[in-house]
């Protein structure tokens, strides 16, 4: 049944982007996130659907989509500049081989990143982007809450759709996305027009914002609980009675801490003394050779890069003993090699040098002043059709702050996701910007009940 039920869906998608176009690229962004072709076992399996919803995007904008509110705009230039530049390190790298597996899905990434904004054009669209990327990723992460609570969870045991470690079926780059669209979760709670606010859309969406939370916990990545940790903090800054959300949050963790698995505060534990824990020293070892090697290669060594390194680990165990006066340090030691980056800044660095991390910087950076502008711009508004924006633009800097945050510990610098994540930042951008010039056109009233399929009419 489901593979019955993910070949129908997929199909109908296509078949109705026939006459709306843009459900091609809906298409494309549920492909993408979900890998429906590893989830099912028949049909889908034979056939390469993301290359098929993929090249569908681009030809139904380009024949048959309304161009003339296009805008192509810096950060699409710096992703275009990044995307050249890859290509050109992909070419030297030190593993080609490696490095053209690697390439084989960045450049789609980058590419997609750049044609997405293209196509935003109205604000029905730019909400039924969000929407398809939070409810597709929210079925994975939904999956995984409920294996959680049935004890299904643990450090690189938590089984989501598939038994694949890559994408977001992996441990820490799905916890560090989770957390990330809970901004976007409670934007469309409260401003949502496809599914206009009732206490139906509000049961879902706190039900979703629940299994957000719980995926750190199944997944056992300390890389989560730093990002929620975050996002509790960025709330702050909207939020009416602060002193009571404070209260609030205190007593949620004071009663949250007694019902966490015992694995899950003991794996906590090691962020505090990462020398007692292998894991954790050997990313710190990485990121030392790694700024050795840059040092003599400033432009990288292509994708996959890290597979040259050689380090030594050395692990320290503090044992108290019976007493608080009695304390022994076990140091030991190890050898690795190739071991990944588990770093996005380091990631790019090793594989781009320091023209490639400036190039990233850049484009996260700018992101984040992007939507600081236009949430200053548009927060004081309350003409009907104009409270909406500046939400919206909250929601998307607090998501790529988290995304930067769990980037700090994980290798996550060209996931697909998140780059969906920028392309949506483009689009708001964009369009805002077009239809609050100086010659600004009507804005249109919310639609009070757009409907799923009226995403495309516009």
């Amino acid at each position: 049944m489901l593979n019955l039920a993910l070949t129908g869906f997929l199909a109908l998608l296509l078949v109705l982007g026939l006459r709306r176009p843009f459900l091609w690229v809906l298409a494309y962004l549920y492909v993408d996130i979900l890998a429906p072709q590893k989830v099912s076992w028949g049909f889908l399996t034979q056939i390469p659907i993301s290359l098929i919803t993929f090249v569908c995007a681009f030809l139904g904008w380009a024949l048959l989509d309304d161009k003339r509110d296009s805008r192509f705009t810096l950060r699409q230039g710096l992703i275009l500049v990044l995307l050249v530049y890859c290509g050109l390190t992909t070419l030297s790298a030190d593993f080609p081989e490696a490095a053209a597996e690697k390439w084989a899905w960045v450049w789609k990434a980058l590419v997609f990143a750049i044609f997405l904004p293209l196509t935003l054009r109205t604000r029905l669209r730019i909400e039924a982007t969000a929407l398809v990327m939070v409810l597709t990723a929210g079925a994975i992460i939904i999956d995984g809450g409920i294996k959680t609570l049935g004890g299904g969870g643990g450090y690189g045991e938590l089984r989501l759709f598939v038994n694949d470690n890559t994408g977001l079926y992996e441990g820490s780059i799905i916890s560090t996305v989770a957390i990330a669209i809970i901004p976007l979760v409670v934007w469309l709670m409260k401003h949502g027009t496809i599914f206009p606010p009732d206490w139906r859309v509000r049961l879902f969406g706190w039900a979703l914002i629940f299994s957000c939370l719980l995926i750190p916990i199944g997944t056992q990545a300390r890389t989560g609980l730093i990002c929620i940790a975050l996002v509790a903090v960025l709330a702050l800054r909207s939020a009416k009675r602060r002193f009571l959300y404070i209260g609030l949050a205190a007593l949620g963790i004071l009663v949250a801490i007694p019902l966490l698995p015992a694995s899950y505060t003991e794996r906590m534990s090691t962020i505090e003394n990462h020398q007692s824990d292998r894991s954790a020293s050997t990313r710190v070892e990485v990121w030392k050779w790694t700024l050795g090697y840059v040092s003599e290669h400033p432009f990288g060594g292509g994708f996959e890069a890290y597979r040259s390194n050689k380090i030594r680990v050395e692990t320290r165990t503090i044992d108290t003993g019976s007493g608080n006066n009695n304390v022994s340090v076990e140091v030991g030691e190890s050898f690795d090699q190739a071991r990944a980056y588990h770093s996005s800044y380091f990631e790019m660095l090793g594989e781009q040098g320091w023209p490639g991390l400036f190039l990233w910087l850049w484009l996260m950076l700018s992101g984040l002043w992007q939507m600081e502008r236009l949430r200053a711009r548009w927060k004081k508004r309350v003409v009907e059709g104009e409270t909406w924006q500046a939400p919206l633009a909250e929601a998307l800097q607090q998501s790529l702050l988290v995304y930067m945050t769990g980037s700090l510990f994980v290798g996550i610098a060209f996931q697909p996701f998140c780059y969906m994540l920028i392309g949506l930042q483009i689009g708001l951008w964009s369009y805002l910007r077009r239809i609050d010039s100086p010659q600004r056109r009507p804005i249109r009233a919310p639609l009070a009940a757009a409907g799923p399929l009226a995403v495309a009419a516009d």
